[in-house]
């Protein structure tokens, strides 16, 4: 079928829930992606930071078709041993200590919800009164629950009414957060580095108070990681560069690299509030889930993918703050490691469509803000092509 055909089609067959570029993809390899008329883009989006390890990777290429033609799913009624590897080695980098696997992130944060609800009715003589302290210009999900917690009244307006017991700060103001604390906090959550809201990494003030005030409080913290996470700012967690740790973390995007799977992770208190019936999910873990999660981290390992977003995220930043000094209509650069947002006096959406024209694939994050979230794997040299196309865009 001719491309423009087959671009008819999906016009006419899919949901109109994204604006699709006008542009049908075919396969990967490296840090490029090639469409069905053989034209390459250098990929600074990774899937929205999913294919941490670039595209056509050998090692977890083969280690997903030897899953495959082992064993693909089970119920969750059994043990598998892909599922069981994972949990240690995923609890093992976050210094968490129970996991659940979800199929996606959106899963993640709605089985944290139900944990932090469960905890606190079980604290509380079984009140159903917990209420959560979400941040003003977060995302968390789009189904019910993580819509709830998500703070943009864009993202929920039709689909209310939303939740009860959820309330908004500010993101990186302790006082905001402060002044919403009650008896009835059950949890505070935020991203410890907001991705759809305009990459703003949390401040080291911020979040230290703000795991204080749990601390004091009895409140739990959850830390969404679905974008930070799995190596992306240079840890594993970027949590881990501020010296905190949450009670409840949720993670995806990376976590398989292109097989759907997310988690969420807990305490070992806090993680005992769920029993027998109170959360499921019937894909969620799989043996094809967790072997993607196993080889994943297992490269990231042997291949040093962390040192690498050290070097090349430091490189990253400094030729992005030279584009803020040449031209005006770069208004700042902010970000942490692999994971940086430039923010425009003009409209993003036009330069990334002028990028993708010259074979630069990019994404945009609030309303004014393009997002580079490339492969983990990513090397000057790459940062150095990007910057010479995305210049031709301005």
């Amino acid at each position: 079928m001719e491309t423009k055909e087959l671009l008819k089609l999906g016009d006419e067959k899919l949901f109109h829930t994204y604006n699709r570029y006008q542009i049908c993809l075919e396969k990967g390899d490296g840090v490029y992606l090639y469409d069905r008329e053989g034209k390459k883009y250098l990929d600074f989006g990774a899937g929205i930071a999913v294919f941490a390890l670039g595209y056509n990777n050998k090692k977890y290429n083969d280690a997903i078709k030897t899953q495959v033609d082992n064993l693909i799913h089970t119920s969750n009624y059994f043990y598998n041993e892909p599922a069981i590897k994972a949990a240690k080695v995923i609890t093992e980098a976050s210094g968490m200590d129970r996991v659940f696997f979800t199929n996606s992130g959106t899963e993640a944060i709605e089985g944290a919800i139900k944990l932090a609800k469960k905890y606190y009715y079980l604290k509380h003589n079984n009140s159903t009164d917990g209420e959560i302290i979400a941040m003003e210009h977060s995302f968390h999900g789009r189904s019910m629950g993580a819509l709830a917690v998500t703070g943009n009244k864009h993202y929920q307006e039709a689909f209310g009414p939303m939740i009860p017991g959820i309330k908004f700060a500010k993101f990186n103001d302790i006082e905001s957060v402060k002044a919403l604390v009650n008896d009835k906090t059950a949890a505070i959550l935020f991203e410890t580095v907001q991705g759809e809201g305009g990459v703003y990494p949390a401040k080291e003030s911020f979040i230290k108070e703000v795991r204080k005030l749990c601390d004091e409080k009895g409140i739990l913290l959850i830390l969404d990681e679905i974008q930070c996470g799995m190596g992306r700012t240079g840890t594993m967690f970027a949590y881990q560069q501020y010296g905190v740790c949450p009670d409840i973390l949720t993670s995806a995007k990376a976590l398989g690299c292109g097989i759907p799977v997310g988690a969420f992770l807990a305490k070992e208190e806090v993680a005992n509030a769920l029993v027998p019936g109170d959360h499921g999910t019937t894909y969620g873990g799989n043996p094809l889930a967790t072997a993607a999660t196993n080889v994943v981290l297992d490269i990231f390992k042997e291949d040093n993918v962390l040192e690498n977003v050290k070097t090349v995220g430091a490189y990253l930043e400094k030729r992005l703050e030279e584009l803020v000094g040449e031209f005006d209509c770069v208004v700042e650069r902010r970000g942490m490691g692999l994971m940086q947002g430039l923010q425009l006096s003009i409209n993003p959406k036009d330069v990334i469509s002028k990028a993708l024209d010259n074979g630069l694939i990019l994404f945009s994050a609030g309303t004014n803000v393009i997002r580079f979230v490339p492969p983990l794997v990513i090397t000057k040299e790459n940062v150095d092509e990007m910057i010479e196309k995305l210049k031709k865009c301005f």
